[in-house]
């Protein structure tokens, strides 16, 4: 309340900043009035000469940072600060000509995406304060139909200039190709070049769209794209360049309702399809249905005790059912009545002070929690599952499995490892059983057709819970989408791997500067800042917003409810007001379309099942008497503009059928109407059924709604009840940021692995000769080798083992008598040993490039090093996946899951290192080498039986992404810049110590290698 009161006397942080904006946009207008009387090729030729001119100062940069600063890292960062002022400098101008240029383009037209369409457009000042805030590299908050798409036009030209490339992200292909033909004509006539990129181009096409100085395309193109090439295996594969600057359009859409889920690059695993599912299904459905019978009397016995005042025992029964089905018929209709709830939640909170909640659940077949989308099979739910063993279904102690195998005296060792495979092996195959039942369970009790998925052409696809749409290609993990493939009896998918990953923040925080705008950006402030350090401005609308925005309606039922919206919808319809009905599933809207169709009113439907029409029908919306209902307001970034006679009846109405989790998605809704001052109108009808209601502060709104005294078929309108449910969605956005940031504190920790692997391929990729590369592998396996001996006395080394190693790798033969006899002594040390093995290595590699074309052994270097790159990188992902599986179990023994996940990453990932090299150097001396060079420019640039998904995942003990996270390279540091240092050899030795405080010798030709994992030199 304080603050708001400061806000209203002094304003807020926005309005200081763009006030202080206004004196610059009048030297913009000055400007662009002066520019008039230019001709078209002469503002051409002034993008060029201010092309020239930023390149001649991003050299003098250069040139500046290359004398005075040795940290690359940090001549990069004064590069780039030295680039901006430059920009910031030439601002006024360059905003002069795109202003220019937009106003000598009124009255022409072109086609876009098919349709004639004719400009009108000057930009106004807010407009330009937009492009202002959105080049420092901020986030644009504007109202719908203020121009957004033009507002983004001023930096997309300015920062095009540098010649990097500018990306704008869009939510889908058509936005992308639709704003490309539409905005690129500004930019053209500018004499820049404009692409954009769709899902089905080839990668040449992707290239040439690179290439322009502005490229169009949305989140997922870009990032595949970038996933791919780090998979090529030649570089003229690639696709992309650098990344400059980004401007992501619905950058909340983008930015946080994405975030949740990583982009996965994945292939079809060898193994056969599950078959547990299968065989699992009848008795999770016969389960299934045991539970909704129990629930069913639990809730009659609720009844019974109601009637006879006994509400201690009531509130036990209704918290049982509750628990046991939330979502059952009769129980949501017997949590309607007036203190049920109240009831149900004061029995809960006294069980879980007690610590007592699991004797709620003993009664149960499996209890439900359904906040936190977790399930609980019981004692009594085993014992239906397995009558004669219900064992099966519990995961055996594999720690006391293996101190019993150690404990027997009777048997050898041998015959004890024997033993010990069985157990891991039966360990495994009783937990694969468990968590595919536990998945099977959670799809037919928490996952509901046509709300979180749609069955389509045989296949399950789900459905995206912000926009409505189909997510095409995308499956949940963990083995639940196969869960709701047995459910739906529609053909199992095999399961897949992963091949390359990386999740929407890491992808966008690569950009040198990143910047966004949306018509809802402020509620999420906080996330902006802290995960992409990105501030939210407010651009100031150009006319007031004339837009009524109601109190919501509220019900207690679900059938009220939508009888009251159908009532509206006919009342506007005859008056000939178009309206617009937001509801959140697929299964809403079908629901009201065939209430609708009784009643004889003709609307238009728009759904994740009708996404292809989509904007055609958004763009329709606005015409007299027209009726649309749209799943989560499908359509964002399509105008609905007013037809003639439709602002007198009031404009567009908006009618919510159900508040979203997140208020920016009711906002979104609203913002549809009311659009540049048009008259508008929105209200939301809500029931106490409705999820959000039933999950969060209900009980609060029931007794509010119990103290207003709403009987049945009577609505509820009071600002009290207003603020609750805002109050609830607010507590759902914070848990929902929760796991967001969960989320990024797990792949921070796989981001910097990423850089690192992907660093070294783009050494390999990029340089026509790697053998000084291949030699330091050779040194680095030899070191790896020995090092492990290093305490112990030459003579006590595992000499059978060392020759078999170096046999096989290196073809060398190594022995003790041999070494000695080389060296005239008996008495010899590691560094004897190493540079004995070091010389014989490097004699038959010299004389393997005696026999080989030079040409055909480079490119079979590059070829070999890639491909082991890529398989070793590849299993490190799957293994990777199976640690963070089981790693929340580790809060269980007083851990923590994050640390410990950083620290056996971190081991796994030195170990994949070390793996790469071995792999790679045995590879280099004894594979034969036939007719090379064909080979390699046929092999493929990414593997085969590959698939993009976006994927949705339950992992982590949350409703968050899976991830292919890796281990602790001293997470959130950047990577430490190359070391340079001539005065040292590269063969002596320098003291590192490594994140965990231990300290080690290497060669100083290896210190890049471990500073990359996080060892600092002493």
């Amino acid at each position: 309340m304080i603050m708001n009161l400061i806000s209203k006397i002094f304003g807020t942080r926005s309005d200081r900043e763009i006030k202080l904006l206004y004196p610059l946009v009048d030297q913009i207008n000055q400007l662009s009035a002066q520019l008039k009387d230019k001709t078209d090729d002469e503002l051409k030729l002034r993008t060029v000469e201010l092309k020239n001119e930023i390149a001649i100062s991003r050299k003098e940069a250069e040139e500046k940072a290359k004398e005075q600063i040795s940290d690359k890292d940090e001549a990069k960062k004064f590069v780039l600060v030295a680039e901006h002022q430059k920009l910031d400098a030439i601002l006024p101008e360059a905003f002069a000509m795109v202003k220019e240029i937009c106003r000598r383009m009124c009255g022409s037209s072109w086609k876009v995406v098919g349709r004639e369409l004719s400009w009108e457009m000057v930009p106004y000042d807010v407009q330009i304060i937009g492009g202002i805030i959105l080049h420092r590299g901020n986030v644009a908050e504007m109202k719908t139909g203020e121009g957004k798409t033009l507002v983004a036009a001023f930096p997309i030209f300015l920062n095009a200039l540098t010649g990097k490339g500018v990306h704008l992200i869009t939510v889908n292909d058509y936005l992308a190709q639709r704003d490309a033909e539409w905005m690129g004509e500004v930019y053209r006539r500018l004499g820049l070049s404009v692409g954009f990129i769709l899902n089905n181009m080839n990668p040449d096409e992707r290239r040439k769209n690179y290439e322009c100085d502005v490229t169009y395309g949305t989140n997922n193109e870009f990032g595949f794209d970038y996933l791919r090439d780090n998979m090529s295996l030649r570089k003229e594969d690639q696709v992309q360049r650098e990344y400059s600057f980004a401007i992501v359009d619905e950058v909340d859409s983008v930015l946080i309702d994405e975030a949740r889920t990583p982009l996965i690059i994945s292939g079809a695993v060898d193994a056969p399809v599950d078959k547990t599912f299968t065989e699992l299904k009848p008795l999770i459905h016969s389960l299934v249905k045991k539970q909704n019978e129990l629930v069913s009397q639990i809730v009659k016995e609720a009844e019974t005790l109601l009637k006879d005042n006994k509400e201690s025992d009531a509130g036990y029964k209704l918290l049982q059912a509750l628990r046991g089905a939330p979502k059952h018929p009769r129980v949501m209709k017997i949590f309607q009545e007036s203190g049920t709830k109240k009831l149900a939640y004061k029995v809960e909170s006294e069980f879980m002070r007690d610590k007592k909640l699991h004797e709620v659940d003993e009664d149960l077949f499996y209890s439900i929690d359904e906040k936190s989308h977790v399930i609980d099979i019981t004692e009594k739910g085993r014992s239906v599952l397995a009558p004669n063993k219900p064992e099966v279904f519990v995961i055996p102690d594999l720690g006391e499995m293996l101190h019993e195998i150690d404990s027997k005296t009777d048997i050898q060792q041998e015959d004890k490892d024997k033993e010990k495979d069985l157990a891991h092996q039966s360990h495994a195959e009783i937990s694969a059983k468990i968590h595919n039942m536990s998945q099977l369970l959670r799809a037919f009790t928490l996952y509901e057709k046509d709300v979180d998925y749609v069955v389509q052409e045989s296949k399950v696809q789900i459905v995206d819970e912000f926009t409505g749409r189909v997510l095409a290609g995308r499956r949940y993990s963990d083995g639940l989408h196969q869960a709701l493939e047995t459910k739906e009896n529609v053909k199992v998918e095999r399961e897949t791997q992963t091949l390359a990953t990386i999740t929407i923040q890491n992808y966008f925080r690569m950009y040198n500067k990143l910047a966004g705008m949306t018509g809802t950006a402020e509620t999420e402030s906080e996330e902006f800042g802290s995960i992409y350090n990105l501030e939210v401005f407010v651009i100031p609308t150009h006319q007031p917003i004339a837009r009524d925005d109601r109190n919501d309606l509220i019900y207690k039922t679900k059938r009220e409810k939508y009888n009251a919206v159908v009532d509206e919808i006919a009342l506007r319809s005859n008056e000939g007001q178009p309206t617009l009905v937001g509801t959140i599933s697929v299964e809403a809207s079908e629901l009201l379309s065939r209430m609708l169709k009784r009643k004889g009113i003709p609307h238009n439907v728009l759904n994740a099942k009708q996404h292809k029409s989509e904007a055609e029908i958004v763009a329709r919306a606005g015409q007299r008497g027209a009726v649309t209902i749209a799943t989560n307001m499908a359509g964002r970034g399509t105008d609905i503009k007013l037809a003639e006679g439709v602002k007198e009846l009031g404009g567009l109405h908006i009618i919510g059928t159900e508040r979203h989790e997140s208020r920016r998605i009711d906002l979104q809704l609203r913002g549809r109407s009311g659009r540049q001052g048009d008259a508008g109108s929105s209200v939301f009808y809500l029931s106490l059924e409705d999820d959000l209601m039933r999950l969060f502060n209900s009980e609060r709104i029931a007794a509010v709604m119990d103290r207003l005294g709403a009987e049945e078929g009577e609505v509820i309108t009071a600002k009290m009840v207003t603020r609750a449910i805002e109050n609830a969605q607010k507590k759902v956005e914070q848990r929902n940021f929760g796991i967001r940031k969960h989320l990024l504190e797990y792949d921070d920790v796989m981001n910097q692995q990423r850089q690192v692997v992907y660093n070294t391929r783009k050494q390999a990729l990029n340089d026509d000769d790697i053998s000084e590369v291949i030699h330091d592998m050779i040194d680095d396996f030899i070191d790896d080798e020995l090092d492990v001996f290093e305490q112990d006395n030459v003579q006590n080394w595992d000499w059978s083992n060392l020759k078999q190693n170096f046999s096989s790798h290196l073809l060398v033969d190594v022995d003790l008598k041999i070494i000695q006899n080389h060296f005239n002594q008996d008495d010899i040390n590691i560094d004897d040993v190493k540079k004995f093995i070091s010389e014989k290595a490097n004699d038959v590699y010299l004389n393997r490039e005696s026999l080989i074309q030079a040409d055909i052994l480079r490119a079979f270097e590059k070829f070999i090093s890639l491909r082991t790159i890529d398989e070793k990188w590849k299993d490190h992902l799957y293994a990777m996946d199976q640690l963070r599986e089981g790693i929340n179990l580790r809060a269980y023994g007083q851990k923590n899951p994050l640390l410990e996940y950083k620290s056996e990453g971190f081991e796994m990932f030195q170990q994949m290192m070390s793996d790469t090299n071995a792999e790679t150097v045995k590879r280099l001396y004894r594979t034969q080498i036939q007719g090379i060079g064909s080979n390699q420019n046929s092999t493929t640039s990414s593997p085969s039986n590959i698939q993009v998904r976006h994927d949705d995942s339950s992992g982590m003990g949350l409703n968050s992404p899976s991830l292919k996270d890796q281990a602790n390279l001293n997470s959130g540091a950047k990577v430490a810049p190359t070391i340079s240092d001539e005065k040292i050899g590269r063969n002596e030795k320098i003291k590192l110590v490594s994140p965990s405080g231990k300290q080690i010798e290497v060669k100083f030709k290896k210190l890049q290698h471990y500073i990359n994992q996080g060892y600092t030199k002493v």
